[in-house]
Formats: structure tokens, C-alpha cells, sequence
């Protein structure tokens, strides 16, 4: 046997060769798994992270807890549990046995489904969300295996079951992702939990006082408990020249197959923005082959978000992959596929997508009365001013201990780990959301890590370099970290997270 076989754990290894603390990959029964030690105590769980497959012996190791290193998932080593988004599925677990000295893994454990572990405390006769979005899809899951056996539904006004959405922007729209991958559930996971899914099925009212909603179309529905997780829309543009539906946008499955429809005989894209989600999608469409030109008001690229010099490594990270930036100027008119900026560059545009912005999706919560300020107000326990509705998400504002304001902020992971929060809390259990922001950002094969939640700061330090994809980048205000972005250094994203959840001021 070669030195990079992995060891046989059913045959047994010397308990020695695991230091306390520390995690050993191996295979049981053919699958990858992994050797968890915590003190006289040897776990064995799946060795890749259910969510993307990440690799979790590069992951960090907090008490029983192991964390994954590419997207921030958790899981108890003891069991397999997933705990935290964006991971919704468990690991496979194995008994392990100790005998003179040596550690065996062998018998899979099957674990009995969550749902009947533990019943909720406080019965509930109907619950439905509004929004088929990451909170509400890690809230449907997580009111299930939590022992809620009532009436579910989730209401959304897409056509599609909810997606992997950040894969809208890169896999997908890349061409490196099927059509198939993208729901977050098949069907029939849904009709197995009793979720009743109701599909392109809007809400226009919110009965407060009489516990029920009105339905586009003039049905009505009650409910005991009500999420609000209606996510943001995209900034529509009043581009002056253009045709219905020339300028695209990205946000739901249908738009980003509009997007793949229109790449198919183009060869040239227009970007407008400078975002995130410009940027990917132009990155996406550069690996498609298109020529692509990105215009956008900004100097530099988020500058607002990663200041100047992480914002223009950004920039020439693109620029180096044969993106061509207008910076300092906005799109003046559309002329066929002719697109003439302000000021005066005219570019060839078969393809236009607009990535500048989303708003919080709020007629619903203002129309309910429900306290409103730049997003839906919330306490610490993601419950708006009525109680029994609860927000989540994109439009949620909410206490944030780290930073010592109320934030809203829009990222996947987040809105699927308050979807979770929130769905504990309707079943009584008064958890707290404390967790610290997290979003990653792909950029060809570059990604950037980013946690904690800083919208202003007086100091910015890197340690390592940008150019060389190995550093790291703290965002200071009055001395206190208040955001860490890394590239290349995942576990320290990892430590960086935990630092940031362990510092912790009252919330002004």
C-alpha cells in the first residue's frame, strides 16, 4: 500500500496515530470518511461536506463541532448532524469501536429521521411561508426535522421550486452546470414531508388580526404562524432606445435561462454594474467565449463593499480574463444591438444584462403594518412587530451583536441560516440570531471569503498578497474587527468567523 492510500478504517488503525484534536481521512466500506478524535473519544463521519463537497479534513475542529472550509458549514462530529446552512443534508456516521489500542470503524449508523427525535414544544396548527427562496426552504426543512407535523405550505410567486441560486451566476450560467442541479430539492422531498408547495402564487394581503392571507386570484389562507421571507427584486433599468425585455436581469432559474438562451447567438455582452452579481454574470459569460464589456459609475469596482485595493485586484483579475471596463460612466441608449455610453464610447451589445442593485421586496410587510425601516424591523429572534410573523432574509433588519446595529444584509447563506432561526423560534425555542454574516464570491478561480458585516470603516489591513491569491483583509472601525475577507486561506476564514461570533457589544 502506497503512502497516499487512504488507511482502511474498518481494519483497523493505532489509536496514536490520531493526536487529540486532530482529524484523519480514511475509507470505511468503500466511502470516504473521516477519524474525528476528542480526547478518549474517536467519531466517525463522512469525510466531504454535503453541501458542496468540500474536502472536511480542511476544515476547523471546535469542540464537537466541525466547521467546513469552503462555505461555512457545520456539523456534529458525534452524529453526522447538519447544523448549520448552507449544509441541509447530515453526514453519514459509523460506530466506532476500540479495542488494545486500535480504532475500528465499521457499522453505519442509521439515524431515525429528525422529525421524530424531538416533538415542539408548542403545537402549531398551520404554518406557511411566504417566499420560495434560502429562508424559505431552510425554514420548511428545519420546522420538519424539528418535530413540527402540522400543516406546512410555502407560498412563492416563482414558477420554479426553490434553486441553488448563487449557482444562477456562476455554474450555471457558465455552462459548467445542468439544469438538473439546481433545485435544492426534487419533488418528491417535498411530497414526502407534507410540504405543500404552491407555485407562481402571489400574496397581496396580509390579514393580521384575522390570522390569514389573500391570494392573488381572490383565495384566501390561514395561518398560526407566518414567515416572511420574500427576498428582494432586482433594480429595474429605464435604459432609453431599448426593446421590451432587451435588458436582462438575474434573479430567478427563468432568468438566468434567459440569460443562457440570448448567450447562445450572441457574441458580445453588455454588463451593466459593477456588483457582485455584475461580475459574476460577466465572468460566467467570459468562460462562455463572449466578448464582454462591464459599465458601471464607479472608479473602482465595490469599493463601497472591499475598498480600493481589494476592489481594483477585482477589476484586473477580470481585466486579466478580457473583460473591458468603462468605470466613471452609465449606459446614455440602447440603438439595436449598438449600446452608446455618456460618454460618447459606442459598443457592440447582443447581450445585455443589467447586474446594479436589488430592494428589498417590502409592499407585503408595509401593506400588513408590520414595523418597517430599510428592510423588515425584527427582534433577536427574527419575530417582526406582530407576533407569530416572523421575517427572514433579504428584507429582514435585525440586532446585530457584532456590529452593534441593526443590519440588513443580502446573502444566500445568511438568509438560509435565519430561515432556520426562524423556524426554531415559531416552535418556541427562543434561539437568539447571533451568527455572524458569511457570503463567498466567485471570480473565475478565484474566490473571496467574507465574514463578519462592515458598511463603514476607518482602517483597512492586508496580511499577504493579492496578487499572489494568499492573503487576508480586515476591515476596522474605532479598532475593532468588524469583517475579515480572505482568498487562498479558508481555514483562516474559518477563525476569523469564530473570533468574530465570540465579540459581541450591545446593539445601539
Amino acid at each position: 500500500m502506497s503512502d497516499n492510500t487512504p488507511p482502511d478504517l474498518q481494519a483497523g488503525i493505532p489509536l496514536e496515530r490520531i493526536a487529540d484534536g486532530a482529524m484523519l481521512a480514511g475509507r470505511i466500506d468503500g466511502e470516504d470518511a473521516l477519524l474525528v478524535r476528542q480526547g478518549d473519544a474517536v467519531y466517525a463521519i463522512g469525510a466531504q461536506c454535503s453541501h458542496y463537497h468540500a474536502a472536511l479534513a480542511d476544515g476547523l475542529l471546535d469542540g464537537h463541532v466541525l466547521h467546513c472550509p469552503m462555505h461555512h458549514a457545520q456539523f456534529d462530529i458525534r452524529s453526522g448532524t447538519a447544523l448549520c446552512a448552507p449544509a441541509l443534508d447530515d453526514l453519514p456516521c459509523w460506530r466506532v469501536e476500540q479495542q488494545g489500542g486500535q480504532v475500528f470503524a465499521r457499522e453505519r449508523i442509521v439515524a431515525a429521521p429528525r422529525s421524530r427525535r424531538q416533538a415542539p414544544s408548542d403545537a402549531l396548527d398551520d404554518v406557511v411561508i411566504v417566499g420560495g427562496g434560502a429562508a424559505g426552504l431552510a425554514a420548511a426543512d428545519t420546522l420538519r426535522r424539528e418535530g413540527y407535523d402540522g400543516r406546512l405550505a410555502i407560498v412563492s410567486a416563482d414558477a420554479d421550486p426553490p434553486v441553488d441560486r448563487p449557482n444562477l451566476s456562476k455554474d450555471f450560467l457558465a455552462g459548467t452546470a445542468e439544469a438538473d442541479w439546481m433545485p435544492l430539492r426534487p419533488d418528491s422531498w417535498y411530497a414526502e414531508r407534507r410540504i405543500e408547495l404552491l407555485l407562481g402564487t402571489r400574496v397581496d394581503a396580509i390579514d393580521v388580526a384575522a390570522r390569514r392571507l389573500q391570494l392573488a386570484g381572490g383565495a384566501t389562507r390561514p395561518f398560526g404562524a407566518l414567515l416572511l421571507a420574500t427576498g428582494a427584486d432586482p433594480v429595474r433599468l429605464d435604459v432609453p432606445g431599448a426593446a421590451p425585455g432587451q435588458v436582462l436581469r438575474l434573479r430567478s432559474f427563468a432568468d438566468s435561462r434567459a440569460i443562457v438562451a440570448r448567450a447562445a447567438s450572441a457574441r458580445s455582452a453588455l454588463v451593466i454594474g459593477a456588483s457582485f452579481i455584475g461580475l459574476e454574470v460577466a465572468a460566467s459569460l467570459r468562460t462562455r467565449g463572449l466578448a464582454v464589456h462591464v459599465v458601471a459609475p464607479d472608479a473602482v469596482p465595490m469599493q463601497r463593499v472591499l475598498g480600493p485595493d481589494l476592489g481594483a485586484f477585482v477589476r484586473d483579475l477580470h481585466a486579466s480574463h478580457g473583460v473591458v471596463f468603462h468605470l466613471g460612466t452609465t449606459l446614455d441608449r440602447l440603438d439595436g444591438t449598438q449600446a452608446r455610453l455618456a460618454d460618447g464610447t459606442v459598443l457592440a451589445a447582443d447581450l445585455v444584462v443589467a447586474g446594479v442593485g436589488v430592494r428589498p421586496a417590502l409592499a407585503l410587510a408595509e401593506q400588513a403594518g408590520l414595523a418597517v425601516d430599510r428592510g423588515v424591523s425584527v427582534d433577536a429572534w427574527l419575530q417582526t412587530s406582530a407576533p407569530g410573523i416572523f421575517a427572514a432574509g433579504d428584507i429582514a433588519r435585525w440586532p446585530d451583536p457584532h456590529s452593534g446595529e441593526r443590519i440588513r444584509v443580502e446573502h444566500w447563506t445568511l438568509a438560509e441560516r435565519q430561515g432556520q432561526v426562524a423556524a426554531l423560534n415559531m416552535l418556541g425555542r427562543r434561539r437568539a440570531f447571533d451568527i455572524s454574516p458569511f457570503f463567498w464570491s466567485q471570480h473565475y478561480d478565484v474566490t473571496l471569503q467574507y465574514v463578519g458585516h462592515a458598511e463603514r470603516w476607518d482602517a483597512i489591513e492586508i496580511d499577504g498578497s493579492l496578487a499572489q491569491h494568499d492573503c487576508s483583509v480586515r476591515y476596522r472601525l474605532g479598532g475593532r474587527v468588524l469583517a475579515v475577507v480572505t482568498i487562498g486561506r479558508d481555514l483562516e476564514s474559518l477563525r476569523a468567523e469564530r473570533a468574530l461570533e465570540a465579540d459581541r457589544v450591545p446593539v445601539g
